[in-house]
C-alpha cells in the first residue's frame, strides 16, 4: 500500500511494530480506567471527588515524567527507562486494589501507575523509533505507533468490563498487572540494537541549551496551548463518559464498549493524520482535528442520549482522540530537529497532561455541585475551537520545501 511505502526499509517495520506493541499494553488499559470509578466508588465509598482528584493526579504526573524520562532515554538509551516504567506500573496496578483510604489511591492511582505508563509512553517510544528509521519513515510510523495505544483501548476496554463483572474491579486490576509483564519481551526487542543506526550528533550547547532555546520559540508554545486543550478533552471523557452514560440510564456495557469505538475508530484516525504528515502543514491536520471537536460536541449536546448517539458520538471522537500525536510530534521534530525530540516532545506531553488534570478534576467538582458535565460540555467546545485557532500562527514550512531540503 502507498500509505505504507515509507517503511520498506531495513527493520523500519520490526522497530516500529514493536513499539506500537508496548504502547497497546501500557496505555490501552489506562484509557480505560473511567470504567473502575464506578465499582471503586461504590466499593470503598471514597467519593468521586476523591477518585476524580487520584486520576486527575496521574494525569498530570503521566505528562510530569514524560520529559524526565525522554532526558534519560536520551542520556542512557530507552531501555532502561521502559523497562523501569513496566515494573513500576505493574506494582501500582497490582497495590491499587489493596488501598483503603484516599491517599492510598492517590499513591497508587496518581503516581505508580502514572510513573510507570508515562514512562512506557509516546516521548520515549517514539523517541527511540525515530533514532532507528530513516527521515521519511517517521511520519507514517508515529502514526501507527500511535494506533497501538488506540487499539489496546480497543481490546481492553470491554475485557476489562467484562472482568468487572465477573470477578470484580480488583481481580480486574490484578489481571491487568500481570497483562502488563507481557511488554518486557517486546521492549527487549525493540531496544536489542543499542546504537540507533540514524541517531544524530549532539548539537552545540546539549540538551540544556536545547530545552532553552524551544521554551523561547513561540511556536512551540503555541503547540503547548494547543495541546493543553487536547489533554483537558481527553482525560475529561475518558474518566467522566462512564459516569455520563450511567446518567443517562444507560448500561455500562455502553460505556465500555464506547471507550473500545474510541479506541478503534482512533486506529484509523492516528494513521491517517500519520500519512499527513508527509502531505499538508502539522499546524493546518491539528487545527482541523481541534475544530472538529467542537462541532461533534455540540452535535452531542443537542442529540437524543441513546446508546447509538453514543456509539456514534465514539466513532467521532476517536477519529482526533489522540491521532493528534503524529502532526504535534511531527512538529516538534521539524522545528527543533529528533536529538532531543523524546526530551521536547515530553515537555508538550506534560502541557497536554496539565489540561488532562484539570479536565478530569474539573469533571468531578461540575459533577458533585450541579448533578450533570453540562458546563464541563460547554468548556470542551469553547477549548476546542480555541485550540484550532492558536495553531494556525505556528511558523513551519511547506511541505514541499522541507522535502527538498
Amino acid at each position: 500500500m502507498k500509505l505504507f511505502s515509507s517503511l520498506n526499509h531495513p527493520g523500519v517495520w520490526i522497530t516500529t511494530i514493536m513499539a506500537s506493541s508496548i504502547f497497546m499494553i501500557t496505555m490501552g488499559s489506562r484509557q480505560a480506567m473511567g470504567l473502575y470509578v464506578g465499582p471503586l466508588n461504590t466499593d470503598t465509598g471514597l467519593g468521586i471527588v476523591t477518585i476524580s482528584l487520584a486520576m486527575a493526579i496521574g494525569q498530570f504526573v503521566w505528562g510530569a515524567v514524560q520529559p524526565i524520562a525522554g532526558a534519560f532515554a536520551d542520556k542512557y538509551g530507552p531501555r532502561p527507562v521502559l523497562l523501569s516504567g513496566v515494573l513500576i506500573l505493574v506494582i501500582g496496578s497490582a497495590l491499587t486494589p489493596f488501598v483503603t483510604s484516599s491517599w492510598g489511591l492517590i499513591l497508587t492511582m496518581g503516581f505508580l501507575t502514572a510513573i510507570g505508563s508515562g514512562a512506557c509512553s509516546f516521548s520515549v517510544l517514539l523517541g527511540a523509533a525515530a533514532q532507528r528509521m530513516p527521515t521519511e519513515s517517521r511520519g507514517v510510523a508515529s502514526g501507527i505507533i500511535n494506533a497501538g495505544g488506540s487499539f489496546g483501548q480497543f481490546v481492553f476496554a470491554p475485557i476489562i468490563g467484562k472482568l468487572i463483572q465477573w470477578v470484580g474491579w480488583m481481580g480486574s486490576m490484578w489481571a491487568m498487572a500481570v497483562v502488563t509483564l507481557l511488554a518486557i519481551p517486546l521492549l527487549n526487542k525493540l531496544t536489542s540494537n543499542t546504537h540507533a543506526p540514524t541517531k544524530p550528533a549532539d548539537p552545540e550547547g546539549g540538551l540544556k541549551k536545547a530545552v532553552s532555546d524551544a521554551m523561547r520559540n513561540p511556536s512551540y508554545l503555541l503547540l503547548h496551548l494547543g495541546f493543553f486543550t487536547c489533554g483537558f478533552h481527553i482525560a475529561f471523557l475518558v474518566t467522566h463518559l462512564p459516569t455520563e452514560v450511567g446518567l443517562c440510564g444507560l448500561s455500562p456495557t455502553v460505556a465500555s464498549w464506547s471507550l473500545a469505538l474510541i479506541g478503534l475508530a482512533n486506529i484509523v484516525g492516528s494513521l491517517f493524520a500519520g500519512s499527513c504528515v508527509n502531505l499538508y502543514r502539522s499546524k493546518y491536520v491539528l487545527a482541523v482535528m481541534y475544530g472538529s471537536r467542537a462541532v461533534l460536541i455540540a452535535l452531542y449536546l443537542v442529540a437524543p442520549k441513546t446508546e447509538w448517539t453514543f456509539y456514534a458520538f465514539a466513532v467521532g471522537l476517536g477519529l482526533t482522540w489522540l491521532a493528534t500525536v503524529p502532526p504535534t510530534a511531527a512538529l516538534v521534530g521539524k522545528l527543533f530537529g529528533i536529538r532531543y525530540l523524546a526530551t521536547l516532545f515530553g515537555l508538550t506531553l506534560l502541557s497536554h497532561q496539565i489540561g488532562g488534570f484539570l479536565g478530569a478534576y474539573m469533571g468531578g467538582l461540575v459533577l458533585e455541585a450541579q448533578g450533570d458535565y453540562q458546563w464541563m460540555w460547554w468548556a470542551d467546545i469553547a477549548l476546542s475551537a480555541m485550540a484550532a485557532l492558536i495553531n494556525l500562527p505556528i511558523k513551519e514550512a511547506p511541505i514541499v520545501k522541507l522535502q527538498a531540503a
